[in-house]
C-alpha cells in the first residue's frame, strides 16, 4: 500500500473517531446548532421590526430575515472554530497524542481527522439553520447555480476557518485558553455587514467592518441568495478564504511538528 493510501486510510479512522466523539459528547454540537438559531429568533422577532425598517423599499421583519440569514451562516462557522479549537487542545493536553505516536499511523491523519469531522459538523449545522430560516419565511431569489455557488463558498470559508481553529487549539496551553481565544471571531462577525449595513456605522468602525474578512464573505453570500450584484466581493471573499486556509495550515503543521519534537517519544 502506498504512503498516500495509508494516509487516507488513517485519516478515515481519525475522522470516524472524531465523529464518535461528537455523538458521545453532544453539548458542543448542540451549541453549534443552537446558537445561530437562538440568534436568528432573537434578531428577527425582537430586533427585526426596528432593524428591518432601515433596509429600503421592502421594509419590515421579513426583509430583515432575508438580510440576516447570511450573517448567521458565518456565526455558525465561528461557533465551529471554538468547538474545534477545544477538541484539538483536549487531544494535545490529554495524553492521547503520546499514544498515537507509539502507533504506526500517518502523522497528518490526526489533524486531518479533526478538520474533516468539524467540516461535516459545520455543514450540517448550516443546513439546519437554513431549514429553520425557510420555516420562518426566508425566501431566496437565487437559482440553482446561485445556491451551488453559495454552498461552494461556504464550504471554502468553513474549511479555512476550521484550519485556523486547529492552529489555535495547537497553540493553546490549556483547554480553557482554547475555548477563549476564538471568541474574537464572534466579535468580527458582529462588527461586519452580517447584522446591519456598514454605511450606518461611524466612520472608523465602518472602515474596519468593510476591510475585515467577514464582510465580503457575508456580502457575497447575501448577494447570491437575494439575486443582488455581488461585484468584487466574491473575489475578495475567496482570496481571504484561501489566504486564511494556507496560513492556518502552515501554522498548524509547524506547531504540531514542533510539539512532537519537543515531547519525548
Amino acid at each position: 500500500m502506498s504512503t498516500l493510501a495509508y494516509t487516507v486510510s488513517d485519516s478515515r479512522v481519525m475522522l470516524r473517531r472524531n465523529l464518535k466523539h461528537q455523538l458521545r459528547y453532544p453539548s458542543m454540537t448542540l451549541m453549534l446548532i443552537g446558537m445561530p438559531i437562538v440568534l436568528l429568533l432573537l434578531f428577527v422577532y425582537v430586533f427585526g421590526g426596528q432593524l428591518g425598517a432601515g433596509l429600503g423599499v421592502h421594509q419590515g421583519r421579513g426583509a430583515y430575515l432575508d438580510y440576516v440569514v447570511p450573517g448567521l451562516m458565518l456565526v455558525t462557522v465561528a461557533a465551529a472554530v471554538q468547538g474545534t479549537s477545544i477538541m484539538v487542545a483536549m487531544d494535545m493536553t490529554g495524553g492521547i497524542i503520546d499514544r498515537f505516536r507509539t502507533m504506526a499511523i500517518a502523522r497528518a491523519s490526526v489533524l486531518t481527522g479533526h478538520v474533516l469531522g468539524s467540516f461535516i459538523q459545520t455543514l450540517a449545522a448550516m443546513g439546519i439553520l437554513i431549514g429553520v430560516a425557510f420555516a420562518l419565511g426566508f425566501r431566496s431569489a437565487g437559482g440553482a447555480l446561485a445556491w451551488l455557488a453559495v454552498l461552494g463558498l461556504l464550504a471554502l470559508i468553513a474549511f479555512a476557518w476550521i484550519w485556523l481553529a486547529v492552529a489555535l487549539g495547537l497553540a493553546a496551553k490549556s483547554v480553557e485558553t482554547a475555548s477563549n481565544t476564538p471568541m474574537i471571531l464572534f466579535l468580527l462577525v458582529f462588527l461586519s455587514s452580517g447584522f446591519v449595513r456598514t454605511n450606518t456605522m461611524p466612520v472608523g468602525l465602518r472602515q474596519f467592518a468593510e476591510y475585515q474578512p467577514f464582510s465580503p464573505m457575508v456580502d457575497t453570500v447575501r448577494g447570491l441568495l437575494t439575486g443582488a450584484p455581488v461585484g468584487d466581493h466574491a473575489i475578495v471573499a475567496i482570496a481571504w478564504s484561501i489566504g486564511i486556509a494556507i496560513a492556518s495550515y502552515l501554522w498548524a503543521i509547524r506547531l504540531y511538528n514542533r510539539r512532537r519534537a519537543a515531547d519525548p517519544t
